[in-house]
């Protein structure tokens, strides 16, 4: 959605200041309650995964679009995906095309694109407090049991911060789980075995290095965001100038179609 600016002339000493309207001022920051309610809902998956959208919710504009696509070639994996992201000439933010392996995750982002602009804006304006946020969330889901190491992730706890890594890098399990029920504190009547569960596994190897798969992750004792071993360091005042180093170079010609189109039967 193209933001709309009003452009309001302010007279001191003889000249003439323009100030844009508070539709482009830096969004009002969140208290850390509302950071933890913010990022529940992904505060467990794997650390590459959660890199990725984090980044990617910074270019909410580009959802959509994203998440009809994935849909529409949701029978693509590894190789032929990524080669059809670049028959296509997809012209979307690398972080953006990170996620097209998991439609899942794009239809979540796109069908609340209230939470996910809240999550884009805190993470350009409050990256440091998200990260503590999905730190305390973890911490939560630890205590009471539910945040373990299985066949899908290893959890690893660390003094002051808990790492959430796939068994193999290659692979990505997304979680499947109930903010209400893993971040509760208590066990009640749900098995610790069932509160969290995984969809089948997603490639992600070599076939999708361009897009920052490789290191992406996180430096959580220094707030730093990796995607492909670097520091991810978009902000909001640098939101539209910042480009980070990918391999994966923006095509330079129209986006195409040459794949097949597979839609949802509607019944």
């Amino acid at each position: 959605m193209r933001r709309k600016f009003l452009w309001i002339p302010i007279l001191l000493t003889g000249v003439v200041l323009w100030f844009t309207n508070v539709s482009s001022a830096q969004p009002v920051s969140l208290t850390p309650d509302q950071l933890d309610q913010l990022v529940a809902r992904i505060a467990l998956y794997p650390d590459p995964l959660l890199a990725q959208i984090l980044t990617a919710s910074t270019f909410t504009d580009q959802i959509p679009e994203a998440a009809a696509w994935a849909n529409e070639h949701s029978y693509l994996h590894g190789e032929e995906l990524s080669k059809a992201i670049s028959d296509d000439h997809l012209q979307w933010d690398p972080s953006v095309l990170a996620l097209l392996p998991f439609p899942s995750v794009l239809n979540m982002m796109n069908s609340d694109m209230a939470w996910t602009r809240q999550l884009g804006d805190a993470v350009l304006t409050q990256r440091s407090q998200v990260m503590d946020a999905v730190q305390r969330m973890r911490r939560k889901a630890h205590d009471a049991g539910y945040l373990q190491t299985n066949s899908y992730v290893r959890v690893v706890a660390n003094p002051g911060y808990i790492e959430i890594l796939p068994v193999d890098p290659a692979y990505i399990y997304v979680p499947v789980y109930d903010p209400l029920v893993v971040f509760s504190g208590h066990l009640g009547h749900v098995a610790v075995s069932a509160a969290i569960s995984f969809g089948p596994p997603v490639y992600i190897g070599s076939a999708f290095v361009a897009f920052g798969w490789t290191g992406a992750g996180f430096i959580w004792p220094s707030h730093v965001l990796l995607i492909d071993h670097r520091p991810w360091d978009r902000t909001w005042i640098a939101r539209a100038s910042y480009v980070h180093r990918y391999s994966w170079v923006r095509p330079a010609g129209p986006r195409v179609e040459v794949h097949d189109i597979h839609r949802p039967h509607r019944r």
